[in-house]
């Protein structure tokens, strides 16, 4: 018997979650003996939290959840996992990108031994830059959660619920839900899928959002910069020794040191690495700091269970 919970994190979605939800009530029961739809309103300010109690209304097995406010997107999904019941766990987006219909496939390569499939579409829709910068950040997540081999990390992924049992604990403002998957289990596959363009509104991924995201995986859930400025310190110690070695032969030789350009750039040189030394101990610091404020990775408003008890 296959029974699945499938997450799907909303803002700003009015205009797609009813079609997105009639699409999965087409695809669900062929596959699934018992299967709930989880719908997380991320704050959104338009009626999409009016849209999904209706949605519940309709559909017995759709479940909504209000956040408070705006928390981000993983945080969002890491609550719709939580609240997950069934055995196998699907995650995709609410702007009808990820073809509900795709389903089927990530849950057949799951059941050849993988506990994460992620869908990778065969064809990119964003534009060069947003693609480009993705995928730098995918191989980032690849890098930290230690599984190399990955082609590609996205949204649209199908997981074993048992994987909650390695971060059911975690309570961090920051949230990256690739990594806290890789806590449980290294069996990661791909699966590739059909990726519709986005027909409603605009990607929330900003340029900035994006670098923030690539900070937080690299700082948040790794030490690897801490190491580089390791390594930095020791080349710029080296450094420093050869042009010690360079200005006593040059004095020995010539009669003379070198002038003021030099020491100038010298100067110049160490102390702009010790300037981006003490950047990254700052970031370093700043995730400290967010981790023991005990603020939550996000907070619970109402569902639509409460009101049908």
């Amino acid at each position: 018997m296959k029974t699945c919970s499938v997450v799907i994190p909303a803002y700003r979605s009015q205009a797609t979650l009813v079609e997105l939800t009639d699409r999965l009530s087409q695809v669900l029961p062929p596959e699934f003996e018992k299967f709930e739809v989880i719908i997380i309103n991320d704050g959104s300010p338009d009626q999409t939290w009016d849209c999904i109690e209706g949605l519940a209304r309709k559909f017995p097995w759709v479940r909504g959840v209000n956040l408070m406010r705006n928390y981000g997107q993983h945080n969002a999904t890491l609550c719709g996992i939580l609240q997950a019941k069934y055995e196998l766990i699907v995650t995709m987006d609410d702007d009808l990108q990820h073809p509900p219909e795709e389903i089927p496939h990530l849950i057949a390569k799951l059941e050849e031994g993988y506990d994460v499939v992620y869908g990778i579409p065969n064809t990119k829709v964003h534009n060069w830059w947003r693609t480009w910068f993705s995928s730098w950040i995918k191989k980032l997540l690849s890098f930290v959660m230690g599984v190399k081999s990955m082609r590609g990390i996205g949204s649209f992924r199908a997981f074993k619920s048992k994987l909650r049992k390695a971060f059911v604990g975690f309570n961090k403002p920051e949230v990256i839900v690739d990594i806290l998957l890789s806590w449980g289990t290294h069996r990661f596959g791909y699966v590739s899928v059909e990726e519709n363009p986005r027909l409603q509104g605009q990607s929330n991924y900003s340029f900035r959002k994006l670098m923030q995201l690539a900070f937080t995986v690299l700082t948040g859930f790794s030490t690897a910069p801490l190491r580089f400025t390791s390594f930095i310190g020791f080349f710029f110690m080296l450094f420093g020794m050869a042009a010690f070695i360079y200005v006593l032969v040059v004095y020995f030789t010539a009669g003379s040191v070198l002038g003021f350009s030099f020491l100038a750039s010298l100067i110049s040189i160490l102390n702009g690495a010790l300037l981006f030394a003490l950047g990254i101990f700052g970031e370093y610091l700043a995730r400290i700091f967010e981790r023991t404020s005990e603020r939550p990775c996000y907070s619970i408003d109402q569902t639509t269970d409460r009101e049908a008890e």
